[in-house]
């Protein structure tokens, strides 16, 4: 999956009761997808946090966000109740499948903490034609970008009408 090539479908049930589709998001600008480890991840835990302080700035320039991992329903939930993370809408029980159209990398579970298997972290943003405009996929929890940084990108794509990069 390349930049300007359309996003794999994505459609997930949210700790709040609803449904989130892909297809559905009508972004004034992008839809942000945040795919985190789980509620066993301290890192997500600390990323997550810090993606609701910068929520309302996301949502002033008209991205809609999303987090999602694997976890179950149960587990998701619980991510819910106990971290500080309440107006951000929470995907959970992500296929394995889905994890790999979205090209995640997976790993398997090596202590009683983890689960069997997860996905590691990436950020996408998607534009409104579905399209997938920014990927930033890892392999290893650490060294995440941060959302101040995503905050300044997005504002010089916007103010400089900045093309979709890495097609090729």
């Amino acid at each position: 999956m390349k930049p300007r090539e359309k996003a794999p479908q994505l459609e997930l049930n949210l700790i709040n009761g609803t449904q989130w589709v892909m297809d559905k998001q009508d972004p004034e600008k992008y839809t942000m997808i945040v795919f985190y480890r789980g509620m066993h991840c301290p890192v997500c835990k600390k990323q997550l946090e810090s993606l609701r302080t910068h929520l309302d700035e996301f949502i002033d320039r008209g991205i809609n966000v999303i987090a999602i991992s694997m976890d179950t329903e149960q587990k998701a939930k619980k991510t819910g109740e106990q971290w500080n993370i309440d107006s951000i809408p929470v995907g959970y029980e992500l296929q394995e499948q889905t994890a790999r159209d979205w090209k995640l990398f997976l790993s398997k579970g090596v202590s009683d903490k983890e689960p069997e298997l997860f996905s590691e972290p990436a950020i996408y943003l998607i534009n409104k034609q579905n399209e997938v405009y920014f990927a930033s996929i890892q392999s290893m929890p650490f060294a995440r970008p941060s959302f101040k940084d995503i905050l300044d990108a997005i504002d010089f794509i916007e103010d400089k009408d900045y093309p979709a990069r890495g097609e090729y």
